[in-house]
């Protein structure tokens, strides 16, 4: 397996949009396994293929505390949401930046697991957030698009000082 390298925003690579996955083979397979120790050490709790430069529609999420219960989602499509909440989000492609973002409080979500199997999955709270969040990926939007364009630019300037600091 292999840690892959994460893009930072605003990398113009993350606005691509991905693309259906036509077969889940071993490929498929071995790029879940990649996404999935990146994703555990960058720490993080979901990832998107978009994020490491994949454009497939692949997600992942773990949002348990031992980093045991990984969950797959190939061409994931949300099929039912309701309500609304306001929940502070991270990104690993937006290293160090929280801030608000009102997503649906449940939603409904189809995919398939990495064994090319489908399956449809109730998500609340903190799940449902996560899958939203990396859906927004495969559609190349990032999570800092849902802010005004003032916080926008002011963290593009920060991350973009960060990045020249670095170098």
């Amino acid at each position: 397996m292999a840690i892959l390298k994460i893009l930072q925003y605003p990398d113009e690579r993350l606005h691509k949009v991905a693309k259906k996955v036509s077969l889940v083979n071993e490929t498929t397979r071995k790029l879940v396994r990649n996404m999935a120790e990146t994703m555990y050490a960058a720490p993080g709790v979901g990832l998107a293929a978009t994020q490491v430069d994949v454009h497939e529609r692949i997600i992942i999420v773990d949002i348990s505390e031992t980093h045991d219960r990984l969950k797959v989602f190939i061409n994931p499509e949300i099929i039912a949401s309701s309500g609304a909440s306001d929940c502070e989000e991270g990104c690993l492609s937006v290293p160090g930046i929280y801030e608000t973002v009102r997503r649906a409080e449940k939603i409904t979500v189809r995919a398939l697991d990495e064994n090319g199997v489908s399956f449809t999955l109730e998500a609340e709270g903190l799940l449902s957030v996560c899958i939203q969040h990396e859906m927004d990926h495969l559609l190349g939007k990032v999570f800092v698009e849902y802010l005004s364009q003032l916080k926008q630019t002011r963290i593009r300037s920060k991350l973009k000082k960060r990045l020249r600091e670095t170098m």
